[in-house]
């Protein structure tokens, strides 16, 4: 772990001290430099959560990657930076109100004065740490997210847009994943890391996609879809010619080289 490289992989400038401000701003950094992305799988390029691994592809190489890989780096430069924190094993919510199953999202939990809840991996979300407060509203942006505590233990994070318009009522709250606070090491996540870049039933097999956040929202590579979303509600969406197209977008919006 070189912290100073990882730093400029982020194009992160902001001290270091392991306090909230320095959380918020590594984890706004993460979010709009480093895509969340499944094109090695669509490569046939094995994923694997050695650290060694991770930090060569993220950082040396200048890749993206999906939730293990991701927050699992991130994890490491937290601790590398003197936060403590627990690997949380959390489950993503499907259709009709399901769950998938356990180990199937990794996200973090950063002990401070209070706990909060990181993630880096998990696309569209939220992009400050979540305190761990349980059913209140935080805002952030243009939605509202909300930790809810289970009966048979841990909390369902859910989002709901807020519809900034005047004109407008809010949206209906979304469960985006539940997850319990019971801490693992990485190496718990490998079996669903595995099933997830080789199941057809997995949607990571399914299609490619890159996403990154930005200041004015996000830029998305859905197979041969381009989506440029803005906040207010402006979204753009074009449909590529063809994979040298995909190719010219990978580079030009994520600094992607395949």
């Amino acid at each position: 772990m070189n912290i100073p490289v990882y730093l400029e992989r982020i194009a992160y400038r902001g001290g270091l001290a392991p306090d909230l401000a320095t959380l918020q701003a590594l984890q706004l950094a993460h979010l709009r430099s480093v895509p969340f992305e499944n094109l090695s799988i669509h490569a046939g390029q094995s994923i694997e959560l050695e650290p060694a691994v991770l930090y060569r592809k993220i950082v040396e190489q200048g890749r993206g990657g999906f939730c293990y890989e991701l927050n699992g780096l991130f994890a490491l430069l937290l601790e590398a930076l003197g936060f403590k924190l627990s690997r949380l094993s959390a489950q993503v919510s499907g259709s009709g109100g399901s769950f998938g199953p356990d180990f199937d999202h990794l996200c973090l939990l950063v002990h401070l004065e209070r706990d909060y809840l990181v993630d880096v991996g998990f696309g569209d979300s939220f992009q400050q740490p979540l305190c761990l407060e349980p059913a209140t509203d935080q805002l952030q942006g243009e939605r509202s997210y909300r930790l809810s505590p289970q009966a048979e233990g841990g909390y369902i994070l859910s989002a709901r847009p807020l519809n900034v318009r005047p004109d407008l009522v809010p949206g209906e709250a979304t469960p985006q994943y539940r997850f319990a606070l019971t801490p693992h090491d990485l190496a718990a996540f490998e079996p669903m890391c595995r099933y997830h870049q080789s199941s057809a039933d997995s949607h990571f097999t399914q299609k490619r996609i890159c996403s990154l956040a930005t200041p004015e929202g996000r830029v998305s590579l859905s197979d041969l879809r381009l989506i440029e979303s803005r906040q207010g509600g402006a979204r753009t969406e074009t449909l590529l010619a063809s994979e040298a197209e995909h190719a010219a977008a990978l580079q030009q919006y994520f600094g992607l080289m395949l």
